[in-house]
């Protein structure tokens, strides 16, 4: 299918890869889909809540940006971790004492959620150390050979350093065996999406044709908090230069809220205009660039788990899902 097709109607459901299945959420509901180990697609579908409902001002533009990312973090987990029950380790270990204590004094629900918020607080605290706070010191690390080395440098240093550990993050997950049938379900995520999109009768044929690319992956969507991240510090570190990498660390932290805000809105634009705009074009095809990493071509029965899970999420009314 062309790019200007693809390009007819543009929806908000969005979806996320799972270990042999795929999360898909629309504007009332989100489905999982996973195909078990006798091969039988088993379905789970929820209403959504937003929290946006209860308190109207974290859907405010800037503020419901790390709103949603952390709201999507949560059901990423979530999500993943039903996936895994369907594929349980071949030798399970015997559980270590803290496990017993933690399980004779919490209920299987308080379990969970403390499991979710643990994974959420490590995955974001590695995406933080790993894309900002490293580079950071790295390059105070690297600098403190030249004293003399100019401010706008270092800023151009810590730059590139960020994209080329975000670049190598991404070659190394797509060279691990089990990441890399997760990567086929995202492909057959975006071409689903996309067949959608395209108004096309929702049938394998027609999923396998769509590019496995889409504008408004999560995949972009990372390289640009990187990419604001960068524009931000130096134009905060041309103000006030800093040259302590500490307190460069500290000031990139402080940041961060408002830096997946602003991400998250340059995202929205560009969901509703990347095939009108040029410039849109030109400012997503880095992150798209990127998704040759992150997304893989899927097989048949890939595409039936994506195509499931998205008509379980698709609105009763046409229209209600336009982004």
């Amino acid at each position: 299918m062309s790019e200007k097709n693809s390009g007819a109607f543009r929806t908000s459901i969005g979806g996320q890869a799972l270990i042999e299945g795929i999360l898909m959420r629309g504007p009332k509901k989100q489905a999982i889909v996973v195909r078990d180990q006798d091969g039988k697609l088993v379905e789970k579908v929820e209403e959504l809540r937003f929290i946006k409902d209860r308190y109207p001002i974290l859907g405010v533009p800037l503020i419901r940006g790390t709103v949603n990312f952390l709201d999507s973090m949560v059901n990423g987990v979530k999500a993943l971790m039903y996936s895994a029950e369907f594929y349980p380790e071949e030798e399970a270990s015997e559980p270590s004492k803290f496990e017993q204590w933690l399980e004779k004094r919490l209920s299987s629900k308080k379990m969970e959620s403390l499991v979710v918020t643990l994974a959420v607080v490590l995955g974001v605290g590695m995406s933080v150390f790993l894309f900002m706070v490293l580079p950071t010191l790295l390059t105070g690390g690297i600098l403190y050979f030249f004293p003399s080395f100019p401010l706008w440098g270092r800023n151009l240093v810590e730059g590139v350093l960020k994209v080329a550990i975000f670049l190598l993050y991404l070659i190394l997950c797509s060279r691990q065996k089990d990441i890399y049938r997760v990567f086929q379900y995202h492909g057959a995520e975006h071409k689903t999406i996309f067949c959608y999109e395209a108004g096309l009768p929702l049938t394998v044929e027609n999923v396998r044709a769509q590019p496995r690319h889409h504008p408004r992956c999560g995949t972009s969507f990372l390289f640009v908090v990187i990419a604001v991240s960068i524009i931000f510090s130096s134009v905060f570190f041309g103000i006030w230069p800093m040259t302590n990498p500490w307190l460069r660390t500290v000031v990139h932290l402080a940041l961060l809220p408002l830096v997946v805000g602003v991400t998250y809105e340059f995202n929205r634009w560009v969901g509703r205009y990347v095939q009108e705009s040029r410039l849109a074009k030109i400012l997503t095809a880095p992150g798209m660039w990127m998704q040759n990493f992150t997304t893989n071509e899927p097989d048949e029965g890939m595409m039936e788990c994506a195509i499931r899970s998205l008509e379980l999420v698709l609105p009763d009314e046409k229209g209600q899902d336009e982004w």
